[in-house]
């Protein structure tokens, strides 16, 4: 892993679920850190996230849609990990200005901060897999056509091109990462609206049932937390990256039942499947995996968690901890 010891790191929503994962990874690693949030609550910020590490870090409570705050905050960064966004398909679609705002404009804003103040910066941009839309083959890999099934892969996959152009013309070094289902220990479960893992987690801690949409068949790759923290930390001193996006994945796929037979080794729940609500079947994608080899093959990068194992870890963190998360 590379050498942080010292080093400058800003991380955008740093108190939200991708952010203070890295920020305790990178701590442990002795960077200096700076956490920025907006602590919005529908957005996943939380200081119980930091608790291990808030002697460790220093917080700016502020949010990426100021302009004028960007402009100082990434004037000594060493290196940025923009990774605070709006995550919920269906609220970008029933509010898709907001969207708009934080996982597009902002990241244009983010840039020229970096343009003007620090254009000698490395920046990790966590994108999406939605951005793909309903797969046109299995797996998915990075030459697989753009066709975005809702407002949030539209503004995700702006934002991408943004960095890579930026990269290009004014040589910042940037890279996108295409993320798929990440879980774990200090996911956002508050809520109904930030994608059916934290769901299904949090009701089946909860001893809540679970409705299951479709016919439960549906198959997906899950990412543990821990891996896409390496991903991200193998992404940032690479140069045979910089400009260009990619995803990450699993070494299996999995569908909703088994996601759900998982669960139910740790917790009892009841489940039912049940028909799509009409806003959520307008936007589903179906079956999704996707191939991570183009990322491996430059970085070395692979996903060491399976499902059964980060799920047990993940409800092992927040069991004692529901207060602090629902």
């Amino acid at each position: 892993m590379n050498n942080y010891k010292g080093r400058k790191v800003l991380i955008l929503g740093g108190l939200g679920f991708i952010g203070s994962n890295l920020a305790i990874r990178l701590a442990s690693l002795g960077a200096k850190i700076t956490l920025v949030d907006s602590m919005l609550g529908q957005y996943g910020g939380n200081l119980a996230n930091i608790e291990t590490i808030s002697d460790k870090v220093k917080i700016n409570f502020s949010d990426i849609r100021d302009q004028h705050s960007l402009n100082y905050i990434v004037q000594d960064a060493e290196v940025i990990y923009s990774v605070a966004g709006q995550t919920s398909h269906i609220e970008s679609m029933a509010d898709p200005k907001t969207d708009l705002d934080i996982n597009c404009t902002s990241q244009l804003s983010i840039l020229e901060a970096c343009r003007i103040n620090n254009p000698d910066v490395t920046i990790i941009y966590a994108s999406t897999r939605q951005l793909y839309g309903k797969p046109q083959y299995l797996p998915v890999d990075e030459k697989h056509p753009v066709v975005p099934v809702d407002v949030n892969g539209i503004n995700k996959y702006a934002a991408e091109m943004y960095y890579t152009l930026y990269a290009k013309v004014y040589g910042i070094r940037c890279v996108s990462l295409r993320l798929t289902n990440t879980y774990g220990p200090r996911q956002h479960l508050r809520g109904n609206k930030q994608g059916f893992a934290g769901i299904f987690i949090r009701r089946a801690i909860s001893g809540e049932p679970i409705q299951i949409f479709g016919d439960g068949e549906q198959l997906r790759d899950f990412n543990y937390i821990d891996d896409v923290v390496d991903a991200f930390l193998l992404a940032t001193d690479n140069a045979a990256l910089y400009g260009n996006a990619y995803n990450l994945g699993a070494k299996n796929n999995y569908s909703l039942l088994d996601f759900i037979q998982y669960l139910s080794k740790h917790c009892k729940f009841d489940t039912s499947i049940v028909p799509f609500p009409p806003d959520h079947e307008a936007i589903d994608i179906g079956d999704y995996y996707g191939s991570y080899d183009l990322f491996s093959s430059i970085t070395g990068w692979q996903p060491k968690i399976e499902l059964d194992k980060g799920l047990e870890k993940t409800i092992q963190y927040f069991k004692s901890r529901q207060h602090q998360y629902w």
